[in-house]
């Protein structure tokens, strides 16, 4: 234990969870470095001092501090929730032929592949999300967006929507994306249409989320799909272990073996400055704070992460984290 003067108090045990968070919001926020996303024109214009925390349990208690209910767009958080759809729609076999699920080590928006495969790393990169886009449309057409949302909002328990100023920045300047897409159909990957695909994930990246809704949605992926506030299932319960499989091991890009080892549960980063995640049937935990470091992930997020990992005990391997009562129950 660290006993020198400029240790960090420890926090206040015994009154809740809305104590820990409010404990770890003030201890972070004080954190102004990282710098806002600038290649999507929409969203160098954010507030970059707002800083929220949000933390929703399978029980249906929720905690909001600090800017958590300011709406940002939801970006490649979204890449999680898209992949646990198209696992539903079109079926693990198919999903897996196109997109792989190994760490790819490289940034989000990097033009590499499989050499083996040509099939994209995993689905948290923008080539493998692309890719699911491309799946979503092929399986649902026009009515690939109103699935998507529908499902989304059921996991956030109320509406959401499209930010078109976000969508309208991200196609236009997005030259990168479109390279990435007409590769992917050239080596088989996407089959679907470049602008049905790329319309669908500019559009699922562009919906408007406050860090309660990612809380919400967070914990209907830790209660199996069901969301704990309304009763309402958004997604099917093997798509859940799988996506939170992925989100576990490539949610964090080029950090995700950091995160692993210093918090320890599945998340997802996007660069409108969110991070969502998932203690599994427990709690849904999201950030907002736009500033973000090299990688693309949100720097007062991270180290939010890091103190309620170590304040409740989160990561998967934590000696105070029991896991899954299943074995126990066998047991007995």
């Amino acid at each position: 234990m660290d006993t020198s003067p400029h240790a960090a108090p420890a926090a206040p045990v015994g009154h809740g969870l809305q104590t820990v968070v409010r404990h770890t919001y003030e201890r972070t926020r004080a954190d102004t470095s990282g710098a806002l996303a600038d290649y999507i024109p929409e969203l160098a214009r954010v507030d970059p001092d707002r800083f929220g925390i949000a933390a929703v349990s399978v029980e249906g208690e929720v905690v909001a501090v600090g800017d958590a209910d300011v709406a940002f767009t939801i970006q490649s958080i979204s890449k999680a929730f898209a992949f646990c759809l198209a696992l539903e729609v079109a079926g693990r076999d198919k999903v897996l032929s196109r997109v792989g699920v190994e760490p790819s080590g490289d940034a989000f928006n990097a033009i590499v592949f499989d050499a083996k495969t040509n099939r994209p790393f995993n689905p948290m990169v923008n080539a493998g999300a692309i890719t699911v886009s491309g799946m979503l449309v092929e399986h649902l057409g026009a009515e690939a967006l109103e699935f998507v949302l529908d499902r989304f909002s059921a996991a956030a328990g109320r509406r959401l929507a499209v930010d078109e100023a976000v969508f309208r920045s991200e196609a236009e300047t997005a030259h990168r994306n479109r390279g990435i897409a007409h590769l992917l159909t050239s080596t088989g990957a996407l089959t679907a249409g470049v602008d049905a695909t790329l319309d669908l994930y500019f559009r699922q990246c562009s919906i408007l989320v406050t860090a309660s809704d990612l809380a919400r949605m967070g914990a209907t992926l830790a209660n199996i799909g069901e969301n704990p506030l309304t009763g309402t299932t958004a997604f099917a319960v093997d798509a859940v272990r799988a996506t939170l499989a992925v989100m576990f091991t490539c949610g964090m890009y080029n950090f995700a073996g950091n995160w692993a080892f210093d918090v320890g549960v599945p998340a997802k980063s996007g660069v409108g400055g969110g991070i969502l995640g998932v203690v599994n049937r427990q709690l849904g935990i999201a950030t907002y704070s736009p500033r973000l470091d090299g990688r693309g992930n949100s720097v007062r997020g991270i180290a939010a992460f890091r103190e309620l990992a170590e304040e409740l005990g989160l990561h998967v391997f934590d000696p105070t984290n029991r896991g899954s009562a299943m074995l126990s129950a066998l047991g007995r």
